[in-house]
């Protein structure tokens, strides 16, 4: 100190320079006389002292910043916000009397981890829609969307926010969808094919059967590119799991047997799947022809033959199957691909049955009924949205054999010379 006064006084007495009171002052650290700072008289002061008013003026007056979120309003406030000014710079540099404004940026040294903390709050990922099917229809759940926070455009708002006067920044949030929505499962719901069979209402046992399969078929998916089996669907068409004892075909004979009738669902379910664009990878037809479809359109299915069907779609084909009256309907429900599909029996010829055989007994009736034979082909039609024909498919080839009849008449009506020789 004592050095620096004798420098001031030999520069002072020896003429190399004059030294104003001005200069004085700066040199000395001190704010020139009469400068106002933002409105506060710092004039003769030093420029720390100076400074540490002017800056608690700038902390009082300073703006929040305000993070708006999607539930709340998050306000940052001096100390949290801080801020940088220019105030030495300017209180060494302001002439005497000189009002001058000191120029302060707010900073927020939380602003990134604060930012990224809210992002990951409010993001929320996206929930796809469900669909629920069963023999009453389809249920949906409807989608959730989710919510993607962009930091980075977040960060970019708030930084440019503070170096200006606003004070208000939200949070920058988009709503996103799943892959999958209610609207797109509900697309992937629509019938594609409906067919339907009748049958002798008054017949209980055959009804009960037709009536239990159509229960168990009903409410099965097919998941894409999958096969489906009809038996396993369906199960054993035996005492123990439900089905009755009524009319089946077996070795070329209407025979009792347990489960019949089922038959006469698995064709339906054939057809149906045939309409709906499905793949038949296994079907065989009966060794009589049936009444309830035309020829090679049935499906015989028993403990060693079923129908199996291949689900080529991306998406899955749902099946649905019920019992009115007496018909059975089958529908399948999936996403159209904006073709049609029909079906088409061609009988390649017939065969008549011989004359049908007579015996006495005790009343007339009809013992077996005749039934001529059938050698036939079904194809499969698939049309344009225009309803031009695109292919036909040979599906099966098929031969149906014929039946004799057998006719039974009282003893007394009939004729000596018509009773078969060896029938008692």
């Amino acid at each position: 100190m004592k050095k620096r006064k004798k420098i001031l006084l030999s520069l002072l007495f020896s003429g190399s320079f004059f030294l104003s009171c001005a200069a004085l002052c700066a040199f000395t650290g001190r704010v020139k006389s009469g400068v106002e700072a933002n409105g506060i008289p710092v004039g003769g002061m030093s420029v720390s002292e100076a400074a540490l008013k002017v800056r608690e003026q700038i902390a009082s007056e300073l703006t929040p910043l305000v993070l708006v979120t999607p539930d709340e309003r998050i306000t940052i406030a001096y100390p949290a916000l801080s801020f940088t000014d220019d105030c030495e710079r300017v209180l060494r540099n302001a002439k005497r009397g000189a009002k001058v404004s000191v120029k302060a940026a707010r900073q927020w040294a939380d602003a990134e981890s604060t930012v990224q903390s809210l992002c990951e709050k409010y993001a929320r990922s996206a929930v796809d829609a469900e669909v629920g099917f069963s023999p009453s229809g389809f249920t949906y759940r409807k989608e959730r969307a989710g919510v993607v926070c962009d930091y980075s455009e977040t960060l970019s708002r708030v930084l440019k926010t503070l170096q200006g006067e606003g004070s208000e920044v939200k949070l920058v949030t988009r709503n996103y969808l799943p892959e999958l929505t209610e609207e797109i499962l509900k697309e992937r719901t629509k019938r594609l094919s409906s067919f339907a069979t009748s049958f002798d209402a008054s017949n209980e046992n055959r009804v009960h059967n037709i009536r239990l399969a159509a229960e168990r078929l009903s409410g099965a998916t097919i998941e894409p590119h999958t096969e489906f089996s009809f038996n396993k669907r369906v199960g054993k068409r035996t005492a123990e799991n439900g089905f009755k004892e009524s009319v089946v075909i077996f070795d070329g004979e209407f025979v009792k047997g347990v489960g019949g009738g089922v038959c006469q669902l698995s064709t339906t379910l054939f057809n149906a799947a045939l309409r709906a664009g499905l793949t038949v990878t296994e079907s065989k037809n009966h060794s009589l022809s049936v009444s309830y479809v035309p020829p090679s359109l049935d499906a015989m299915v028993s403990e060693y033959s079923d129908l199996k069907l291949y689900n080529s779609y991306d998406t899955p084909v749902y099946i649905n199957a019920k019992v009115v009256g007496g018909s059975v309907t089958v529908e399948c429900f999936g996403l159209p691909d904006g073709l049609s599909y029909g079906t088409e029996s061609v009988v390649l010829y017939r065969l008549a049955p011989p004359p049908e055989t007579v015996v006495e007994g005790d009343e007339d009736k009809i013992l077996r009924a005749a039934k001529e034979g059938i050698a036939s082909e079904c194809y499969r039609l698939v049309y344009d949205k225009s309803g031009r024909l695109l292919s036909r498919e040979l599906l099966r080839r098929d031969n149906y054999a014929v039946v004799q009849g057998l006719r039974q008449i009282k003893k007394e009506a009939l004729p000596e010379e018509n009773i078969t020789e060896g029938q008692n």
